[in-house]
């Protein structure tokens, strides 16, 4: 672990101390898994804006994936 030192606006502390609280973990915890969860958000997009310019790039041929139809049981 490594220590740090960040400024905040007063208003947001007081907001992050009261989700803390209530989530009964530290603030640094909290601020620590609030830090994660934008990144694994910011990582998600990426791969979806990825995943949708390769689609514009190279778009689905009509009757592509027929082989597959039956593979999936709709019910």
């Amino acid at each position: 672990m490594k220590t740090i030192r960040i400024t905040i606006d007063e208003a947001l502390l007081i907001k992050v101390d009261q989700a803390a609280r209530l989530k009964r973990i530290s603030r640094s915890q909290f601020i620590c898994k609030a830090l994660e969860d934008f990144i694994q958000q910011r990582t998600a997009e990426e791969l979806e804006q990825n995943q949708a310019e390769g689609y514009l790039r190279q778009p689905v041929i009509s009757g592509e994936f027929d082989v597959w139809k039956s593979e999936q049981p709709w019910g």
